[in-house]
């Protein structure tokens, strides 16, 4: 008889026990997909640093292993693009704008072959030191491109920099996969940017700041004798209806090598995803543990009354 009780009484418990379980594994997916929702941006944004990094670096392997005599080549064709682009500019520079929005095949053509020393379409890369940012500059601005790195605006000057140029490069804002030209709206008056293009770095000190409507290129537009860039971002963030402007006046380089750490954010980031991910599942371990122990000691001292009990009765 006591045996027959005690296996009706598992019987009994089978189906609570199979709950706890199902509850349990409920709370961890639970859990996990939680960790995910809030770890995403992160992982993605260390995903496109990943391939923006390894991108850099191959433009700047590939810089390396030129001669002297095909680097000046492919910049002196950069140059002469640019000096045709000034010479339309004079001519018309708002008629430029919309030649540029509208290119014949032969001009696109013409456009992304040149400073394609990779044949990725990077033509350089970009550097902000104040936001510890390092960018692939593309040809051209789809949105293929402005969702993993930043693109050269079709109808501005190539970056290579000169009297009578004006190179604009775009990127967006805000993105919850990449951090691309997040915190642009931080820089101020005084602080420097960089265009690398072959072996040749430019540094260009902000002297402008506008927010302007998307379809206002007035200043954007090439000024005799200066040598400008100027970096566009989308804002409001989440409205976008209006375009941040900041343009900087080509300086002499720093003296001094830039130091920063374009990578340490990556590594940061990953890092405290990491520990999050880890702690999250140790808590939900600890928990379910505890609470498991918890309704076996439950258990077990019914078990005991049960059997105090028939054993009084008997």
């Amino acid at each position: 008889m006591p045996n027959n009780a005690n296996g009706g009484m598992a019987k009994h418990r089978k189906p609570v026990d199979i709950g706890l379980r199902c509850m349990v594994v409920f709370f961890v997916l639970l859990l996990l997909v939680g960790v995910g929702l809030v770890a995403y941006p992160t992982v993605a944004d260390t995903w496109n640093r990943m391939h923006q990094s390894r991108a850099v670096a191959t433009y700047i392997e590939t810089t390396d292993d030129m001669g002297k005599a095909e680097r000046e080549s492919i910049l002196a064709k950069a140059e002469e693009y640019n000096a045709q682009l000034l010479a339309s500019a004079q001519a018309n520079q708002s008629g430029r704008w919309m030649d540029a929005m509208h290119p014949s095949d032969e001009t696109k053509q013409a456009y992304e072959d040149t400073l394609d020393i990779t044949g990725t379409g990077i033509m350089g890369y970009v550097t902000i030191p104040k936001l510890e940012t390092r960018l692939p500059i593309y040809h051209g601005t789809d949105d293929g491109v402005l969702q993993i790195a930043v693109g050269h605006l079709l109808g501005s000057s190539l970056p290579v920099g000169g009297e009578g140029s004006h190179a604009v490069v775009s990127g967006h804002t805000g993105l919850p996969s990449a951090r691309l030209l997040t915190g642009l709206d931080e820089l101020e008056p005084g602080d420097t940017f960089a265009f690398h293009v072959l072996d040749t770095t430019m540094t260009y000190q902000v002297d402008e700041i506008n927010v302007v409507l998307p379809n206002d290129f007035t200043n954007l537009n090439i000024e005799p004798g200066e040598d400008l860039a100027t970096l566009i971002t989308c804002t409001p963030y989440g409205i976008n209806s209006h375009r941040l402007l900041v343009r900087g006046h080509r300086i002499a380089n720093p003296t001094t090598p830039d130091e920063t750490d374009y990578d340490k954010p990556q590594q940061t980031v990953v890092a405290i995803t990491v520990g999050c991910a880890v702690l999250g599942v140790i808590a939900v371990c600890t928990v379910t543990v505890w609470h498991l122990r918890r309704r076996a000691e439950r258990g077990h001292h019914i078990r005991m009354k049960e059997s105090k009990g028939r054993r009084g009765r008997s």
